[in-house]
This record gives C-alpha cells, structure tokens and sequence, in this order.
C-alpha cells in the first residue's frame, strides 16, 4: 500500500497515473540541485542554465516539493531538503539586511520580493512538517521577516517589494504576491498551530474576493500603494512572466482553491463557497478555448484574450479549482471540468518520453514553444496536482501526507 491508497477515496480514476508522475515529477526536482548549493533553472535537455542563476522562488519551491517527497517516503528527498534548508541559511541569506537575495548567483542585486519570500515560508512550513532539524529555525525567522517588512498590518495586505537595503518600498502592489502569501499563510499554520496565520488569510481573502466581485468576478492583480485597482498597468508587457496586463485566469483558479482550503479550516464568510464558484465559472468561460481546447494566459478586464499562449500551470490550478469545489459542493460538473482540464495536461504538456520534464509553454494551436517559459525549471503546480486530487480539503497538503504515514 502506498500513500496514495491510503487517502479518502477519489472518483477520477487516474490515481495510479498522477501517483507515477508524482514521482517522476520529484525525480525532474532532485535534478535540479546546483552543486553550489540551492536549486537552479533546469532545461528542457536535463541540464541547468547558469545564466539563469538560483531563483529563490524556485530553490523555495523545490524545497518544499521534496519535502512532499520524503512524507511520501521516497529515498533521498530528506536530505535534499536539508541541503536546500542549508543554501537557504548561506548563499540565499542576506546576513547584512535581513531577508534572502531574489537570486542566489547575485547577491545585493534586484529587489526584496513578498514573492520569494512567502516561498521562504512555504518551504520552512513544509520542512518543518516533514521533520527536518533545520525546518522551523528557517520558518521562524522567515515568518519574522514577513511580519516585519512585508505585512502591511495597517491595510492587512503584503507590501510587494523592498531594495536589497530595506529602505526603499516599492509603491506597486500586487495580487499574485498576496495570493502566495495567503499560501504561506496558511502553511505556517498548520506547521505551527497559530491560528493567527489564518486570520491574516482570511483579511488577503476577503479584500481580494470582494474586488473580484466588483469586477464581474474576474480577479484584481495590479494595484497602486493604496489597493486601487490598476486597470492599464504592463498594458505593453502582456507577456510578463509575473505581472501581466489584465487578468490571469490561472490565478482565479488558484484563489478559488485556496479560499476553498481556508474555508475547510477555519470559519469564512458564508458567500466565499460563492464567491470561489463564480471565479472558477468565469475564468473559464474566458479563458477556455471550445474549439482547439487549451486556457489562455491572460484577458483583458472584460473576459476578451490577450495572450492566447497555453501555459501547464495554468491548467493545473484549473483541474486543482475544479477538484476543490468538487469536494465543497459533490456537484459532478465539477469533475467534469477536472477531467477536461487533466485530460489537456495529460495530451498535450506531459512528455512521456522524458518523465518529469513536463512542456510549459504551448501556442495558441497548441504546439511546444518556448516564448514566455524556456525550459521545466518548476514542477510545484504539477507535483501538487498530482496529489492533492486524492486528499481532503482539510488539512493542508503535508500535514495530510503526515498523518497517512503514521507520523502525527
């Protein structure tokens, strides 16, 4: 019996395909250690791209999917954790400021992102779930941080970036930050038992759906220092890998699951099951192509497309939105849409021939290309995919795997 067996019953039939993936998806992980220490930007040819560097994001990201990994007993994983903890303590960390550099390869340059940062946290929570010596000594200090130079305590809402030195604050604010934060968050709750980290969800949550709903429930991702939503920003940058001009689909996915998941763990308002409804039903009348199949990355304000290009990750928090409300509401149409958003990853993004390597970029006919993402430098939406699908809502993804191995 494996992990997989022993979660609640799932009615997609497919669990023993993604339980396969999952582990070709942390095997494609565990080759993207840099000797240097940390994790590197990893190419669709196995290699990595030192011209690239070491994200943080993406060491972070890393991290806690082998974490993943070594709560699903796979050999190995635990110690790769604990080299990623250990990069994040040397290389990554700004001894000077406080803080970790966005790119280990170049310290003191770039900014101070609440991006990589609720990366930082994600990674300490899930080491620490997982049980390794350095996990909460990473996510003290990392929940430290946030409170001190990203959480805007007066709005209840992440700043989004800061210089190296922590003396100059960016006056962008920015959804896709707050959504990782709301991640972040509630992680470190179910690590450390502080319901505290909820509720500061819960204020991202409910300031992000009610302008969600003003916008005929597509969601807000730009903002000006004082949440006002900025329609035209990037507006000539539509394919930015992190702030696109208009809305991204994707990530009205993304919100959707993670309010779900807030909902499952701690009290919300009763309109959030509908608000996570109309997201997922908007995001996809927009953004679903009907006649080649495929979501876009990105529309205008008013649902039309802007850039048709198919991204995996995109339909991985599709097939992620469908599955959680599916499991909030039993109403089949929600597998259904799982099964179609699944069915596209399966056909088109997964390379059976180089396991793990899953293609990240399609056009809008649905061919491989690398326009916006070159290489598989990230397998975090795709791991996740593959395993959350067999859990509950409640609780989070290591906790859960925690208890299946008898560990709690």
């Amino acid at each position: 019996m494996t992990l997989f067996d022993a979660q609640p019953a799932d009615p997609y039939g497919d669990r023993p395909w993604r339980e396969a993936q999952a582990g070709h998806l942390l095997a494609w992980a565990a080759g993207s250690a840099s000797p240097e220490g940390g994790f590197g930007w990893r190419l669709n040819s196995g290699g990595l791209d030192p011209a690239r560097g070491r994200p943080l994001w993406i060491g972070c990201r890393m991290i806690h999917c082998l974490a993943l990994g070594s709560l699903l007993g796979r050999h190995g994983d635990a110690g790769r954790v604990d080299a990623g903890l250990e990069a994040l303590s040397t290389a990554y960390a700004d001894d000077v400021h406080g803080g970790w550099f966005a790119d280990a390869d170049r310290p003191g340059e770039g900014r101070k992102e609440a991006y990589g940062h609720a990366f930082v946290v994600l990674a300490g929570a899930s080491a620490t779930v997982a049980g390794r010596p350095r996990g909460r000594v990473l996510l003290d200090r990392a929940l430290g941080t946030v409170l001190e130079r990203f959480w805007d305590a007066r709005a209840q809402m992440p700043y989004e970036s800061w210089d190296v030195g922590f003396t100059e604050l960016e006056d962008y604010r920015g959804g896709n930050a707050a959504m990782h934060m709301v991640e972040a968050f509630l992680a470190a709750a179910d690590a450390t038992g502080d319901v505290a980290w909820r509720v500061r969800a819960l204020a991202i949550c409910e300031r992000m759906m009610t302008g969600a709903r003003d916008l005929g429930w597509r969601m807000p991702e730009h903002f000006d220092a004082d949440w006002n939503v900025r329609r035209d920003y990037n507006i000539d940058q539509p394919r930015h890998p992190f702030r696109p001009y208009g809305a991204t689909p994707g990530h009205a996915f993304e919100w959707a699951r993670l309010v779900l998941t807030l909902r499952a763990a701690h009290p919300t308002p009763t309109w959030f099951l509908e608000a996570a409804e109309r997201l997922v039903e908007t995001a996809w009348a927009d953004a679903w192509d009907v006649q080649r199949g495929g979501l876009v990355y990105t529309t205008d304000v008013d649902g039309e497309p802007v850039v048709s290009e198919r991204f995996h990750w995109v339909a991985c928090e599709a097939a992620l939105a469908a599955w959680a409300l599916h499991r909030a509401t039993g109403d089949d149409r929600w597998a259904s849409v799982y099964a179609l958003a699944l069915g596209f990853l399966r056909e088109h993004h997964v390379i059976e021939a180089r396991p793990g390597a899953w293609w990240h970029e399609l056009s809008e006919h649905n061919e491989r290309i690398e326009l916006t993402w070159v290489g598989s430098p990230d397998v975090y939406h795709a791991l996740q995919t593959m395993i959350l699908p067999s859990l509950d809502l409640s609780p989070g993804l290591a906790v859960a795997l925690r208890a299946s191995a008898g560990t709690d």
